[in-house]
């Protein structure tokens, strides 16, 4: 299913909702989590690093935006204990949680399996995958106190259509849109929506890694795409639940 990237949110569509976005430091993230501030909402920001977290703060906040609460986790070192305790702060705080964007990701390394060097591999697979299905898991609680919960996977084309070389990413990838789909299955009766998104080319640093000769002014920047994630989880979007989504470039 495509998704249009040019949507039009009304500046409360987010008023008094919480959402959570990994990987909000930077990117595509930090787009995301502008857009949904600008209407209002309080953004989780979630990310490895203090210091590029309180860089994008500042850059929420300087844009006259709601403010958002820094939450620094390293994903992959992340025990259960660290998300019992995400888990107990957001709840103190807030009550519930009305969205979460899985949009951390490590590329790994592109080439072949048999060369694929084991440590990388399992940091991969940690990231992409095994952290977005423990942290899914300890704020299912939070989001089932929402009257209208949204997840949203971050997806890839090579997490639905298999390439070679792309190693540990399109496995993550791959499993990425397993767990969602079997998540979305045993919500279904719940008020959580899952999917995944395909967000296509975007003009970001994994994208430099990935495609080194591509000429980067012919790639939307995140920007461009963030709003189709916001209009995914504002009550204006028709909630579907267990679709495999792209945006439109």
């Amino acid at each position: 299913m495509i998704i249009e990237k040019e949507h039009s949110i009304n500046e409360d569509e987010f008023k008094d909702k919480v959402v959570l976005v990994t990987g909000a430091n930077r990117g595509f993230g930090l787009a995301v989590t502008m857009d949904l501030a600008r209407a209002g909402a309080t953004v989780i920001m979630l990310g490895r690093d203090l210091g590029s977290l309180e860089y994008a703060y500042d850059a929420v906040v300087d844009a006259g935006l709601t403010e958002p609460m820094l939450y620094p986790l390293d994903l992959e070192g992340a025990t259960p204990e660290n998300y019992q305790e995400l888990q107990d702060n957001l709840l103190n705080q807030f009550g519930r949680l009305d969205g979460l964007v899985h949009n951390a990701s490590i590329l790994g390394t592109q080439m072949p399996i048999e060369q694929y060097d084991i440590k990388l591999w399992y940091s991969t697979l940690q990231i992409n995958l095994s952290a977005p299905f423990m942290l899914t898991q300890f704020l299912i609680p939070a989001l089932l106190k929402s009257d209208d919960a949204r997840v949203i996977f971050m997806s890839s084309t090579v997490g639905r259509e298999a390439r070679a070389y792309w190693g540990a990413y399109s496995v993550s990838k791959f499993g990425i849109e397993g767990f969602a789909k079997t998540l979305s299955e045993e919500l279904e009766k719940t008020k959580i929506s899952v999917n995944t998104v395909n967000p296509g080319k975007m003009r970001t640093e994994m994208r430099r890694a990935a495609y080194p000769a591509e000429d980067s002014s012919t790639v939307p920047l995140p920007e461009e795409k963030s709003q189709a994630i916001a209009f995914l989880l504002s009550s204006s979007s028709p909630k579907i639940n267990g679709e495999q989504l792209t945006i439109s470039d």
